[in-house]
């Protein structure tokens, strides 16, 4: 009998400074923030953050860059225009960043979760993204070799799930969640709804619950 239902306090416990993190969303679409939160009241520091963006005014992913948590961010998009949060880290020195092409970083993260050892991408080519990778042309097109994206943590938001961890989206909060779920070694994903086992159409599960570990109702 699986139940993965858990408090938002018991499934974040286990997530140690240190860590490694992909956080879903699209700026704020898709973003876990109630997971974000819970995980800025534990008080972990050193983290890694993997996300889209670099986090959005002063709530969610802003806020927790705010508390000095994160030592280093992979994202495609740092600068917004309300992402004072992390420039003024960054411009101090305080943060560590990595900018990856949103089609990379998507690719990184799926090679992750789909167990390939890398990825060759011609995303990057030519560019200072692409200093110190190895490089290969293939069929007359140059192409740069990606690793993948592992992570300890992936923290994601659906819309429903039942109790062996399967979910459906909302629309485009889908985003970057179903891959994030499969890349981590444990990925706790916050829902709106939990359901009964069959009231999930298997057709529309996007996420099968052997990806997800821990479902927390918010």
């Amino acid at each position: 009998m699986i139940n993965k239902i858990t408090s938002l306090t018991g499934a974040l416990s286990q997530i140690q400074d240190g860590a490694t993190i992909l956080i879903g969303g699209f700026g704020s679409a898709g973003q876990p923030a109630e997971l974000i939160d819970g995980l800025i009241e534990l008080g972990r520091k050193d983290l890694t953050i993997v996300s889209n963006n670099a986090g959005n005014g002063d709530y969610g992913l802003a806020k927790l860059l705010s508390t000095g948590a994160v030592k280093k961010i992979l994202c495609s998009f740092p600068r917004q225009a309300d992402s004072y949060i992390f420039d003024e880290l960054y411009r101090s020195g305080k943060i560590e960043l990595e900018v990856v092409p949103q089609g990379n970083l998507a690719c990184r993260i799926q090679a992750a979760g789909m167990g390939l050892g890398a990825v060759y991408t011609p995303t990057g080519f030519g560019t200072v993204l692409a200093e110190g990778k190895e490089t290969r042309e293939i069929e007359g097109k140059h192409y740069v070799l990606e690793y993948p994206i592992h992570a300890d943590i992936a923290l994601i938001k659906a819309y429903k799930g039942d109790r062996w961890g399967n979910l459906i989206y909302r629309k485009s909060a889908r985003n970057f969640g179903p891959i994030m779920a499969m890349a981590a070694k444990c990925s706790i994903a916050q829902v709106s709804q939990v359901v009964d086992l069959g009231d999930l159409d298997p057709e529309e599960v996007i996420t099968p619950g052997i990806f997800v570990k821990h479902v927390v109702k918010v």
